[in-house]
């Protein structure tokens, strides 16, 4: 298996449907095609064809065929497409007989979008966004999804790695070619320090943004706690309309957290169940409520869930903010507690509880758009700012030393994308200096 296989894969989903498309991507599609077709359609237009099995000639479908000569292609290759009837039998049928052509073989995971890396038609940031868009579930993950997959980070990240690129020109040149006439002596002043700062002072900026594009992705944590049948189980059922949670009068039948994904205003919400708090000795119990508490300390809200004739839940959220619910309202008619009343029963309260949650949900993740929405991402960044501190504490130091937090910064930022190498640094140091004599 290498990277000049043709790669050949299933790009809809299994089962009975009306229609089925196949992918081919390689330097031999073209040749695919006219194994099955006979003919290479025109380029870009659906042309009808009868396809059959290279091998002995039998008719497999009558299919539509897509044709895209590369490089102007998702994966910059040659590409195919080839529109099938949706039956299992057809599918089957046809990936056999590609799977017996010479070169080619079905694709993994990820094949495609991975040689649209490799062949620079995307970067790294880009190809994930792919991913994120495939996995949306609500409408600000899409509109995210779709924001990074026009290159909203990478051109961020490209034009600040372009400026540390600059930075670490300067220095090197200083450094190796001080003794050359049209290269500064004083590559490391005052103004590339001031440059480097500057840069530092834009890439913190961006990552205090409360972490709004990963909680995007993930969800908007919100957590139902409080003691055995307090209602949990049944609250959660109510909220998400199904029955996704055991519900029992036998304190402890929660022992493991049920999650539940609800779109709230095009925001996703993860509802989470949790076991009740008490103190038991119980060790399986013990663990849930252990469990319980982890749960509570990561989430983005808590619901401390309380029936009128029993007890707040004795919980320490800490910073996370906190709502007290006061379930079971059609059973009591009135409480010593303060609290949104709610009745998973009668469905009151419950469209204000989901107004509440929408409205927490909408102040956590931030207004505006979310540059950074991955930790790979997060990582990659923190780790430049870290070399330009170093940099910083360093300033009137050794110049090498200097030089060699430059480029840990270029190569930190390259990470973002998948650039990582010196070639960038080289070109723009010749191009600014004059230095090939």
């Amino acid at each position: 298996m290498t990277d000049t296989d043709t790669l050949f894969a299933p790009a809809s989903g299994f089962g009975r449907a009306a229609v089925a498309v196949l992918r081919i991507s390689g330097p031999a599609a073209g040749d695919v095609v006219m194994a099955l077709a006979g003919t290479l359609p025109p380029p870009r237009r659906l042309s009808l064809r009868m396809l059959r099995d290279p091998a002995d000639g039998v008719e497999l479908d009558r299919a539509l065929v897509a044709w895209f000569p590369g490089p102007g292609t998702y994966t910059g290759e040659d590409m195919a497409e080839l529109h099938l009837h949706g039956g299992s039998a057809v599918r089957m049928g046809v990936l056999a007989a590609l799977a017996r052509l010479p070169g080619c073989r079905a694709a993994g995971p990820g094949a495609f979008t991975r040689r649209a890396v490799l062949n620079g038609r995307m970067d790294l940031a880009e190809a994930e966004a792919v991913a994120d868009l495939i996995d949306a579930e609500t409408e600000g993950q899409r509109r995210q999804a779709l924001r990074q997959l026009d290159g909203a980070l990478s051109r961020q990240v490209a034009a600040w790695r372009a400026e540390a690129i600059d930075c670490l020109a300067a220095a090197e040149a200083a450094l190796d070619f001080a003794d050359e006439g049209d290269v500064d002596d004083a590559g490391l002043d005052a103004a590339l320090f001031g440059r480097a700062a500057a840069l530092r002072d834009a890439i913190v900026a961006a990552l205090r943004d409360g972490r709004r594009g990963e909680r995007l992705r993930d969800g908007f944590t919100v957590v139902l706690a409080g003691a055995p049948n307090a209602g949990k189980s049944t609250l959660l059922n109510a909220l998400s309309r199904r029955e996704v949670a055991i519900v029992s009068d036998v304190p402890g039948t929660t022992r493991d957290a049920i999650e539940v994904r609800l779109d709230l205003g095009g925001l996703p919400v993860l509802l989470v169940d949790t076991a009740g708090l008490r103190d038991t000795a119980e060790p399986v119990e013990a663990e849930g409520i252990a469990r319980t508490r982890q749960r509570i300390a990561g989430a983005d809200l808590v619901l401390l869930l309380v029936p009128p004739d029993g007890t707040p839940p004795d919980v320490d959220t800490g910073e996370v903010p906190a709502v007290p619910i006061l379930t079971k309202a059609d059973l009591f008619a009135g409480s010593h507690h303060a609290g949104l009343a709610v009745s998973a029963r009668t469905g009151a309260g419950l469209e204000t509880l989901l107004d509440t949650i929408q409205t927490a949900a909408e102040t956590g993740l931030g207004a505006g758009d979310a540059l950074i929405t991955r930790a790979r991402h997060r990582a990659a960044l923190e780790a430049c700012v870290v070399h330009l501190d170093r940099l910083q504490a360093g300033a009137g130091g050794l110049p090498e030393l200097a030089a060699e937090d430059l480029r840990m910064a270029v190569r930190a930022l390259g990470e973002v994308g998948g650039h990582v190498g010196v070639e960038d640094v080289l070109d723009r140091l010749f191009a600014g200096f004059c230095i090939g004599k």
